[in-house]
């Protein structure tokens, strides 16, 4: 086996080994040479090469994300590396672990007038768990510095005379190292290392030269008292009116029995989301199915008031509900509590406790001090959802093929198993409105919410995953991240479902003015584009529909077994899709629950 040269890549390879970090995610440069040749020439690695540095990490994130456990990313210098702000500030608010490793050029070289040189270190401070800014190994060589001895910095003439500060450096970078892939592994979140390797690059070893400390992570424990469960049983079990609310979830992150001992109470109200991943039949799976037509009905504040709640309890991320945000603002609750035993966003401007527990530990805990309240809130509210329930069947009998329409259609077919992955913007938000598969699990990069990275993402974590995978898009986010699909590592059982309505269609749906001369160009940014090349150039199957007819024709065949990943291109009415979602909420709202 095969040694890059430089010990500081050495140390690196050799903690990543140590720590378990197999999947190591790399983009081509020269500066990263030694890093890449200590992670390809040991068999230890898994080694992607994705040249998009945008897509690389984003892919990365997609493993991190499937398999909950670090994947790393390395870059050459310069822009390259800003390339994966994207990803790392996902990686952040999703708590996804991330390593990102940088190569640099030595800091006497940095705003010199060198090419490929940025200010690296701390690049991406307010959007990472930690940065490891390492020292560049102090070493006496044939480093084509030495034959001008005016041009070497005086800390490396010193190295020369006095070889043992390497050992410091060594050290120092041993420690800081060790900081950050902890830091990924126990807190769950993106971090930075930035090493700095002078010339030679490409040279190699029969042997190591160094044998790094491996510093044990220590788990922080926390701890609530039995005092903090008995106030809070005390104030649950006094209230009428109760709401638990679960934002974005993994798969599997909650036994159903304890979801099922907290909400089999008529004084509860579940509401979750498709990226919830729970189900039971008392909940409320499409928040704004349920909300949105309050605010079209004359008597809105009454309904309000019956909604709002005495407790609030939340768990899981960030909630895609812009409807429910805005009331729970409004109509806050007395008591706001949620549980996640990393951070707490206080998210209604209401939060008075962080429980910092799992979930499954604090409900087990607090199932032992609740008991059921009679109340009429949850039968109430039942009655609504029934109703919007029959009403939503009610108003697809007949509808034109649309957006909502192609939604329908397509969630409804999806066989079992399959893992979706959703784009942001239009797509999720028509996915919040349909009760999918309990059998599906659903995901999506809902900490920033962007359309940049859901196609790398969705590639990254199929890799990884037995089941196969389904990616549904809009035209915007899958043009964007097309070099999604710029690698070697798409499965045959990849699918791709495209609702390409000619632009950004949500934006004829949120306020603004459609006949704005500029609204078409800088807003829903119409375009004539299509994806038949792009499957072209990157070997998909593709196919497309323009009726609800023929969608319904090609997903009979879409979903078999075939010799490469698929591609389905659904063309919608641009014009028409805001229209007919917007009916379908004033539909909703006719009906005044008795």
């Amino acid at each position: 086996m095969k040694y890059p040269e430089i010990p500081l890549a050495q140390t690196i390879v050799f903690l990543c080994k140590a720590k378990g970090i197999q999947n190591i995610v790399i983009s081509p440069g020269s500066r990263n040479a030694p890093l890449t040749i200590g992670f390809t020439s040991d068999p230890y690695f898994n080694t992607y090469s994705i040249v998009d540095e945008r897509s690389a990490a984003f892919f990365a994130m997609g493993m991190a994300a499937q398999q909950q456990q670090p994947v790393a990313v390395v870059c050459t210098s310069g822009s390259a590396l800003l390339n994966y702000s994207p990803a790392v500030s996902e990686a952040f608010y999703s708590d996804v672990p991330l390593v990102v490793i940088s190569a640099d050029r030595p800091p006497y070289r940095i705003d010199i007038g060198d090419g490929q040189t940025i200010r690296q270190d701390n690049i991406f401070e307010r959007h990472i768990l930690y940065s490891a800014n390492l020292k560049q190994d102090l070493r006496e060589d044939d480093n084509p510095l030495q034959r001008d001895q005016d041009s070497i910095p005086p800390l490396m003439q010193l190295a020369h005379k006095d070889l043992t500060l390497q050992n410091g450096v060594q050290a120092y970078n041993e420690e800081e190292i060790n900081k950050a892939l902890n830091t990924a592994i126990e807190k769950m979140g993106p971090v930075h290392l930035n090493a700095p390797f002078e010339e030679p690059l490409y040279n190699r070893l029969e042997r190591p030269t160094v044998a790094p400390d491996v510093n044990e992570i220590t788990p922080v424990t926390t701890m609530v008292t039995d005092r903090d469960m008995e106030e809070m049983a005390g104030i649950w079990n006094k209230a009428k009116r109760k709401i638990v609310m679960v934002g974005v979830l993994k798969p599997g992150s909650l036994e159903q029995r304890l979801l099922e001992q907290l909400v089999n109470d008529d004084s509860v109200v579940l509401l979750t989301e498709t990226t919830s991943n729970l189900h039971t039949s008392r909940a409320f799976p499409f928040i704004d199915k349920l909300i949105a037509p309050l605010e079209k009905m004359e008597d809105a504040s009454r309904y309000w008031e019956e909604l709002q709640p005495e407790v609030l309890l939340t768990f899981g991320g960030m909630v895609v509900s812009k409807k429910v945000k805005a009331f729970l603002r409004k109509y806050q609750p007395k008591h706001h509590w949620h549980v996640d035993v990393k951070k707490a966003f206080d998210t209604f401007f209401c939060l008075e406790k962080h429980i910092k527990l799992d979930i499954g530990v604090f409900l087990e805990r607090f199932a032992m001090e609740i008991h059921p309240v009679d109340s009429a809130y949850y039968p109430y509210w039942d009655a609504i959802r029934k109703d919007r329930s029959q009403r939503h069947e009610n108003y697809f009998r007949g509808l034109s093929f649309s957006d909502l329409k192609a939604y329908e259609t397509v969630l409804k077919t999806i066989p079992t198993p399959f893992n979706v992955h959703l784009s942001n913007s239009s797509t999720i938000r028509y996915a919040q409105l349909f009760t999918l598969d309990p059998e599906l699990q659903i995901f999506c990069n809902r900490g920033t919410s962007g359309i940049d990275g859901s196609t790398s993402t969705a590639v990254g974590a199929a890799f990884k995953n037995e089941v196969p995978t389904l990616l549904i898009t809009g035209d915007l986010s899958f043009f964007y991240d097309s070099n999604g699909l710029w690698n070697n590592y798409l499965k045959n059982d990849f699918r791709i479902i495209l609702i390409n309505n000619a632009g950004g269609g949500i934006f004829r749906i949120l306020p603004g003015d459609k006949q704005d001369p500029d609204f078409e160009t800088y807003f829903e940014t119409t375009h004539n584009l299509h994806a038949e090349g792009i499957c072209d150039t990157f070997g998909l199957e593709y196919h497309r529909a323009m009726s609800d007819e023929e969608l319904k024709a090609q997903l009979t065949t879409f979903y078999k077994e075939g010799d490469r990943p698929k591609l389905l291109e659904v063309f919608t009415p641009r014009t028409l899709n805001d229209k007919v979602l917007q009916e379908y909420f004033r539909y909703l709202s006719q009906t005044e629950p008795s």
